[in-house]
């Protein structure tokens, strides 16, 4: 208890103990007041982010790997940001991976005393074949969680690059990784309830670390998402809006080109950019290692 009681996230307001006595909406602008400080919060640390992004995206660029590892809130944004990475950035099964203390069943329902096993941790990253180019991203509001801790000391010792993500200062969490990153968003409006302010703050901070680390590997043009992997109508249809916001194109050329290139969006791009065929803009792309404006470059000067 007297542990819990000195971290941030785990401390009380007193000026809102009558809040059930409150109107519906007085509520809900408490609320969002709350929420309005967690972007302040997450700006005092973007140097820290930065870095960690840089770090990440020199190790994913030699082919390692992004692993997310937490327990309950935590562990379920880490799983969320994962399951998004392949359908907006074509990322290869198994580049962004999540564990979750007390494995997937742990996503949609509580496992008892699942984030105090630390062996876990260590099991669970074995299971993956950890390597030195791999990142482990351990994710705590409280940034003592032990599945979390354990999960980048393991990780650490065996040679990958490790991130601490923390809701207070000075975690132990923090101090176990190479890249500590602590937003401190301060006491929930409900006591020790870090789904909310502490939780969003940690989605935010995983937005960071996924899209900047997927813009430094090539995986956009601009700001546009040219490796989305089209897997039903909406997304099909965001291809082609991309394909013609990319090139201007008119809407029968951006069709034909997506059908010579199998619905590929960069290769699409590609070929309506430079004039070149199918196969000449997917060669190009596998010499630029798939960064679309390098390709774009190499064919225009040739």
């Amino acid at each position: 208890m007297a542990a819990l009681a000195g971290l941030a996230t785990e401390t009380r307001r007193p000026e809102h103990a009558g809040i059930d006595l409150l109107p519906t909406l007085e509520i809900a602008r408490l609320m969002n007041a709350e929420d309005r400080t967690v972007p302040d919060a997450v700006a005092a640390e973007l140097p820290a982010i930065a870095a960690a992004v840089d770090a990440i995206a020199e190790r994913m660029g030699r082919g390692g790997r992004l692993i997310h590892a937490g327990a309950g809130t935590a562990g379920r944004l880490g799983v969320l940001d994962a399951a998004e990475c392949p359908p907006t950035f074509n990322t290869a099964p198994g580049q962004v991976v999540a564990l979750i203390a007390g494995g997937p069943a742990a996503f949609t329902a509580a496992v008892e005393n699942a984030e105090d096993d630390r062996s876990a941790a260590g099991a669970d990253l074995d299971a993956l074949r950890l390597t030195a180019d791999d990142t482990v991203v351990g994710i705590s509001a409280s940034g003592r969680t032990p599945y979390a801790v354990a999960a980048v000391e393991h990780a650490r010792a065996l040679g990958a690059l490790t991130i601490g993500l923390s809701g207070n200062r000075g975690s132990a969490l923090a101090a176990a990784a190479e890249h500590g990153i602590e937003i401190v968003t301060g006491p929930e409006l409900l006591t020790g309830s870090t789904r909310l302010k502490a939780g969003t703050a940690q989605k935010l901070v995983l937005n960071m670390i996924s899209t900047i680390t997927m813009i430094r590997l090539g995986k956009t043009y601009g700001n546009l998402m040219v490796d989305l992997r089209a897997t039903n109508e909406k997304l099909r249809d965001r291809g082609r809006r991309i394909v013609a916001l990319a090139t201007d194109a008119e809407p029968a050329d951006v069709a034909t080109a997506l059908d010579a290139t199998g619905g590929k969006v960069k290769d699409a791009i590609l070929l309506l950019l430079a004039d070149v065929d199918a196969a000449t803009a997917a060669a190009l792309l596998d010499r630029h290692d798939g960064r679309l404006r390098e390709a774009v470059r190499a064919a225009l000067k040739g």
